[in-house]
């Protein structure tokens, strides 16, 4: 069987994209899936996406991590999918999605992308100043001085391994605050390495530059592979109305061999 692919990345964050409406796609292979995202053996990219239909939306996300595991929300994915789709016909400049945590909305101007994400109710703080957040997957902030620092996504690691986080997984992000900015790096789980950018962790680290500036209402943040922008409006119950901006860009598109059989 031959399978089309869409090669996309966000901010370096990249993605192999397949438009699955027929459903044709070996979706229970994860090691097929494994090594479309292997680097030096496959086509090489942070995750996997599929666009799927589903009743009542323009279309449906499904996500894999780089080892083919489904995982959770993935914010620069749903940007770059979201593209595709505009690309592909299937939506206009607006779009509502369903992902794994629930429905989105998305808006295309060019190759600028915004995705609306989850509101946001609970950011809590450990007794070490870290703060967790839930935005699609869950993310550790911590504050550094030097994000050039040596060994610190050997920190990332161990963190990520930790006890406390080795079952369910979690994502690690250093961020280093300015007074109206952040630049910041992640070390994301399923991928188990750096990634050069990651859309739920910068949601993550806005919230966190938030929570300390009561009269804020967006943040540019730098990450490795470029800039990202993130809007919400402060509620008594959290934060809602959270939008995540920045560019998607087509890299190339073609074409793989699977050969086994697709259950």
């Amino acid at each position: 069987m031959v399978i089309a692919y869409h090669k996309y990345h966000g901010t370096g964050n990249d993605f192999i994209i397949m438009d699955d409406r027929q459903r044709t796609f070996p979706r229970s292979d994860q090691s097929f899936i494994a090594g479309l995202c292997q680097r030096r053996f496959g086509i090489g990219a942070d995750g996997l996406l599929l666009i799927d239909t589903l009743d009542g939306y323009d279309f449906h996300m499904i996500y894999y991590n780089s080892d083919g595991s489904p995982s959770s929300f993935c914010g620069n994915g749903s940007r770059c999918i979201t593209h595709l789709a505009h690309r592909l016909g299937i939506v206009g400049e607006t779009c509502s999605f369903l992902a794994s945590d629930g429905p989105h909305s998305g808006r295309i101007d060019g190759d600028m992308v915004t995705v609306k994400m989850r509101d946001v109710r609970e950011i809590r703080r450990t007794s070490s100043g870290d703060c967790l957040i839930d935005t699609g997957s869950p993310h550790i902030i911590r504050s550094v001085d030097d994000l050039e620092q040596d060994g610190l996504m050997e920190q990332a690691r161990k963190l990520r391994y930790s006890n406390l986080y080795r079952a369910e997984g979690v994502n690690v992000n250093f961020v280093k605050h300015m007074e109206d900015s952040i630049s910041m790096r992640t070390y994301e789980r399923g991928v188990e390495a750096e990634t050069f950018s990651c859309g739920t962790g910068v949601t993550a680290a806005a919230l966190d530059w938030a929570d300390k500036r009561p009269d804020a209402q967006s943040v540019d943040i730098y990450t490795r592979g470029g800039e990202l922008s993130v809007q919400w409006k402060r509620t008594e119950h959290g934060y809602e109305d959270i939008w995540l901006s920045g560019p998607a860009t087509h890299v190339s598109y073609g074409h793989v061999h699977y050969r086994g059989s697709v259950s």
